[in-house]
Formats: structure tokens, C-alpha cells, sequence
């Protein structure tokens, strides 16, 4: 009696162990918080080849400002922005802003989205999928999800253009990531799809084909992905015969942002720029934050270098950015009503350039916290007929992005 009483003893010790070695369960599931605002900041490394031959590399940022405007029960409703820099050939230092899209979707629990189809972006919807029960690490599941490319440019075709992906998940565990551990898993799908319509375009892709390999990091306490990594193929097979394949890494984090109290923001940096003596400048809200209008920026003619006043202003300005180091921030060129339209769009570009780079060695933001842009004489602030209203127009903007 006294042997089988220790067995026993033996045996439920053996129990306890095991369960505490044992890895625990886990049920992931998205979370939502109505008014919740963060951003993911993108960073794609990619190399372009046709017919096999090398085009060209370029890097380029995404920026995503996302905000969870409702929340029904288990869903949450988002309305983004997402911001796509140019394919940065390393012309400039700084990203080049290169176009804008909107979109607004719902998203449940499990990671399932309930999105109008004629949104160019997410890129990548349904994924992930989680499933209906707990985890361990080591297993495996799959779920449809869905890829959306805007082929508008160089195709002509004007709808989003969609198709299926079969994902494949592994839940691998704890990872480091940053520092920190984080609930990770293993992400993959193949690409294999056959457009079953032919375009009036005249040129379009009759297949695509590659793979994504990516590993994301879960943040429990908000109840969504953290960041990913990720490795990448796409094959465009063309109507006239040609072969595109574009291939790289990509990267994203999530950046936590709060709403900017843009009002008491704008009343800082006017009493600094006041107090700072910086001449022909102004602050005003706006839709995107806080905006500094640098009117009738002095270059020398036909140049895109500062002058050595507008070095020194922006030495002052700086020091105003650099009391919100948390905001990205974008830069706008403008120019009068001269010359050519192409000539104004690529001056006013240069020297949204030409200060992006100035703040960026000063080490006002890292590089992928600054995008600028260029809008020729599209956006006047006054009479192009006049002198005055002319030097005005010549200015470049700094904005202090809400999110």
C-alpha cells in the first residue's frame, strides 16, 4: 500500500509538471477601441526585372493612418489613408510622395473583412484569419484571403483588380522582436491566378504568379499585429508576351499615435516663430495637422540650392519640429505661375526635396519619417498677376501630421 501510495504521489507530481511545461493555449483574437488612431509605417525593398533582364531597384515607404471610427459588437470600422512613396532610385535622400488612396472597411474578430470592392487598398485582405479555437505553438491552419492591385498605370485597367491567395499559418510561438517577445507566426501563401476575363487595355496580365513568406509579431495588449517581415515574388505575365517579376523584402511596425490637439499646437508655434524672429512664415490647421508655410523661399535662380538665410530659417524651424518628435512630417513645394507646367512640377519638387534634405541631416526626423512632394503652381495662396502675390506663391510647407 505504502509503494503504490508513493506511485501515486509520483505519478500526480509528473501531472503537475507536465502541465507546467506544457505550452498553454492561447485564443487570438482582434480587439477594437472606438476613436483608436496608429499608424504602420511600411518599408519595401525591391528589385524589377523584365524578361528575365534587370530594370532597376528602388526602396520605398508606405505610411497607413489608420482610425477605428465604430465599433459593433466584434467589429470595428476603419476609415485609412494610405501614403505610397515614389520608387526612390536615390535621386533624393528623402522619400518622394507619390500618391494617396482612401478606403473605409469593416474588420471582425477574427481578422475577416467586410470591404466595398472597388478600394484599391488593403493590399492584402483576410489575412490573418485567425481560427475559432486556441493555440499552441506548432499548429497549423488556412484561410482564404485575397490580394488587390490598382493596375490603372501602364495597364488601363480602371477597377481594383482582384484575386484569391490560400494562406497557410503556423502559430510559432514566443520570438523576440525589437527587444521584446511577442506571440509570432509564420505566414505564407503561393500565387497562382488566371484572370478569367480578357481587358480592352492594351496591355494587361493574362497571369501572375510568386509568394509571400512572412513572419508577423502579435501585440496582446492591443489586440492586433505589431509588425512583419517579409519575403516576396510577383510575376506579371503580359498580354504582348512580356515577363515583369518584382521581387524583395518588406517590413512594417505599428507606430502609436494620439490625436494632435492641432489648436493648441498651432498657438505654440506661432508664439515661436514670433519669439524666433523667423520672417515670412506663418502656421495655420489644416485637414492633414499643423502646416508652417515658408513663403517666398529664396533660391538662386533656377536652383534648388538654400540660400544662406533660408539655411539659417530653417535652423529655427527645426527647433520647432523638434519639440514633436512623434509626428512624421510631409513638405510641399510650390511655385508662381512661370514658365512650364513640367518645369514648375519638377522645381517645386526639387525644393521640397532640397528641404527634406536640409532637415534630414540636421536629424530632424530619420528618413522614413519624412515624405515631400511637389505641386508646381496648383495651389496658389495669391494673385499670380502680381509680384507680391508671386512671391507668396513661392513657398514650401512643412506639415506636422495628426496620425
Amino acid at each position: 500500500m505504502r509503494r503504490c501510495h508513493k506511485a501515486l504521489l509520483a505519478a500526480v507530481v509528473i501531472l503537475s509538471l507536465s502541465a507546467l511545461i506544457a505550452p498553454a493555449q492561447e485564443l487570438f483574437r482582434f480587439t477594437y477601441r472606438e476613436g483608436e488612431q496608429y499608424r504602420i509605417l511600411s518599408r519595401v525593398d525591391q528589385t524589377v526585372t523584365v524578361d528575365g533582364a534587370f530594370s532597376h531597384r528602388a526602396d520605398m515607404l508606405n505610411r497607413i493612418a489608420i482610425t477605428v471610427d465604430e465599433i459593433d459588437a466584434t467589429r470595428g470600422r476603419f476609415s485609412v489613408v494610405y501614403q505610397h512613396s515614389a520608387e526612390s532610385t536615390g535621386l533624393y535622400a528623402v522619400h518622394q510622395f507619390d500618391r494617396e488612396y482612401d478606403s473605409s472597411f469593416w474588420r471582425d474578430e477574427r481578422g475577416r473583412y467586410d470591404i466595398e470592392p472597388h478600394y484599391f487598398v488593403p493590399v492584402v485582405r483576410d489575412v490573418p484569419v485567425f481560427p475559432d479555437y486556441p493555440l499552441s505553438p506548432g499548429d497549423s491552419w488556412s484561410h482564404v484571403g485575397s490580394e488587390v492591385h490598382d493596375l490603372r498605370e501602364g495597364y488601363g485597367i480602371r477597377d481594383a483588380f482582384h484575386f484569391p491567395i490560400q494562406v497557410n499559418y503556423i502559430y510559432l510561438g514566443e520570438r523576440e522582436w525589437n527587444g521584446d517577445m511577442w506571440p509570432t507566426f509564420s505566414v505564407r501563401y503561393n500565387i497562382s491566378h488566371r484572370p478569367s476575363r480578357t481587358y480592352r487595355a492594351a496591355l494587361y496580365p493574362v497571369r501572375i504568379s510568386g509568394f509571400s513568406d512572412q513572419i508577423m509579431y502579435w501585440d496582446r495588449d492591443f489586440g492586433r499585429a505589431k509588425a512583419y517581415e517579409e519575403q516576396y515574388e510577383i510575376v506579371l505575365s503580359l498580354s504582348n508576351g512580356q515577363t515583369v517579376q518584382f521581387a524583395g523584402t518588406a517590413s512594417a511596425e505599428v507606430v502609436e499615435s494620439t490625436p494632435l490637439d492641432r489648436q493648441r499646437v498651432r498657438e505654440e508655434i506661432a508664439r515661436e516663430i514670433d519669439e524666433l524672429g523667423i520672417q515670412d512664415t506663418t502656421v495655420a490647421e489644416d485637414e492633414r495637422g499643423v502646416t508652417l508655410s515658408l513663403e517666398n523661399i529664396q533660391f538662386p535662380p533656377d536652383s534648388v540650392e538654400l540660400v544662406a538665410s533660408e539655411r539659417e530659417k530653417l535652423r529655427r524651424i527645426a527647433l520647432i519640429l523638434n519639440r514633436y518628435p512623434e509626428r512624421d512630417i510631409l513638405i510641399t513645394g510650390h511655385t508662381a505661375l512661370a514658365g512650364s507646367e513640367a518645369g514648375r512640377q519638377l522645381l517645386s519638387e526639387r525644393r521640397a526635396a532640397a528641404v527634406g534634405e536640409f532637415l534630414l541631416a540636421m536629424g530632424v526626423r530619420e528618413r522614413d519619417r519624412m515624405m515631400f512632394r511637389g505641386v508646381g503652381a496648383t495651389q496658389p495662396i495669391a494673385d499670380n498677376r502680381t509680384e507680391a502675390g508671386m512671391r507668396r506663391n513661392r513657398r514650401v510647407e512643412i506639415t506636422i501630421l495628426d496620425n
